[in-house]
């Protein structure tokens, strides 16, 4: 029994010394942008955005999961926000975007999944809306629903994505720091021919351009050249799109939310997320024909929440003109490079369907490369 219980306790250990391994891009000295970030260097740190994981690793074949982002903690039907999306390259199943672009706002959770699992967490979402206090009348609920497939690494055939993940994810989201690399949505993702996964960062503009936060979160399942803060990093390591050695296709996805506490309304969102996709090519991603790369975009700022009924014919808001909106574009493509990038630097070697195996982002070997280019100084 004596011997049983050292075991556990070696296997913990080591457990947590590989967790400790899995550090952020900014714990090795790499510094991406020249703005701030947020506390958390998160999606979070815009005031009242949530995020829950339900993350599913069973038997051999299983590697997949859930995430939910919520823009406030109230009913989101009855106070709607400001939303946009953007299509960067449509091979993908937004479900409820059309809607989104059509009205300009967002109603509900915004949930990431597995291209399967889109209809289930839809119904999910659904239900959830239809049980909130208050929503006794409602006869329509818009989901929006994003994915990316995970069938290299997940059987992804086999739908095993519940309504009850989905609820799990809504009800386990809170603010703080957020878990990266192979979790929830991510888990059984590949980027870059290397394991993908959640990414999240956040950038905070000085207080006279307005203290404004953009919050990133990125699905990331696509391929390309690798590029880390402007080192050709995947060129350095052999592996990349159209090389001799890696037959690696830049086929995927990637799904990018991005969030503010800046007054926009839906245009000017729409011009928010579309500066997301910079940060994308920033890495090194391609957007290529296979590719769903989809931006939703919002504003958590409760001031501009648009109410389901009002007896006012009219509604009137402060949005911040054109003019001022250059500094969040900055902040948004920075934000986005860097949470792609922390997905991979997060995210660890998997198994998974069919003995697939997909390697994890070689740090030490990356660290040497950003070394080398002064990407990180000594």
């Amino acid at each position: 029994m004596r011997s049983f219980l050292i075991l556990l306790l070696m296997v913990s250990m080591i457990s947590q010394v590989r967790g400790q391994e899995r550090r952020r891009a900014r714990e090795y000295g790499l510094k991406i942008g020249v703005l701030p970030t947020g506390k958390y260097n998160a999606i979070t740190d815009v005031p009242g955005v949530k995020v829950g994981h339900t993350t599913l690793i069973q038997g051999n074949n299983i590697r997949t999961g859930v995430t939910a982002i919520l823009p406030h903690e109230g009913n989101l039907f009855q106070h709607k926000v400001p939303a946009a999306v953007y299509v960067g390259n449509g091979f993908g199943k937004l479900a409820g975007s059309t809607q989104v672009q059509e009205l300009g706002n967002l109603e509900t959770p915004i949930i990431l999944t597995n291209t399967l699992s889109v209809g289930t967490a839809l119904n999910a979402v659904v239900d959830h809306t239809l049980k909130q206090p208050g929503n006794e009348e409602v006869r329509s609920v818009n989901a929006l629903i994003g994915e990316t497939n995970d069938g290299y690494l997940n059987d992804i055939r086999g739908r095993h994505i519940s309504e009850t993940h989905v609820t799990q994810s809504i009800k386990q989201a809170k603010t703080g720091a957020v878990a990266e690399g192979n979790v929830g949505a991510g888990t059984g993702t590949v980027c870059f021919g290397f394991q993908g996964g959640i990414g999240t960062s956040s950038r905070r503009l000085p207080e006279k351009l307005g203290g404004y936060t953009i919050g990133v979160l990125v699905q990331t399942n696509f391929g390309g050249v690798l590029q880390i803060d402007g080192v050709p990093v995947g060129e350095e390591l052999g592996q990349y799109f159209l090389s001799q050695q890696i037959k690696d296709s830049a086929d995927g996805s990637c799904m990018i939310v991005v969030a503010t506490d800046a007054p926009l309304d839906a245009r000017n969102l729409e011009r928010l997320a579309k500066r997301a996709m910079l940060g994308l090519g920033k890495t090194g991603g391609i957007a290529s024909n296979g590719s769903g790369d989809y931006v939703i975009a919002f504003s958590a700022n409760p001031a501009i929440r648009v109410p389901h009924t009002s007896s006012d014919k009219t509604q009137t808001g402060t949005y911040l003109r054109n003019d001022e909106i250059s500094p969040l574009f900055m902040a948004a493509i920075e934000a986005t490079e860097e949470a792609i990038i922390n997905s991979l630097f997060k995210a660890e070697t998997m198994e998974g369907a069919d003995n697939h195996k997909v390697e994890a982002l070689p740090i030490d070997k990356v660290v040497k490369i950003l070394k080398k280019h002064h990407a990180i100084k000594p």
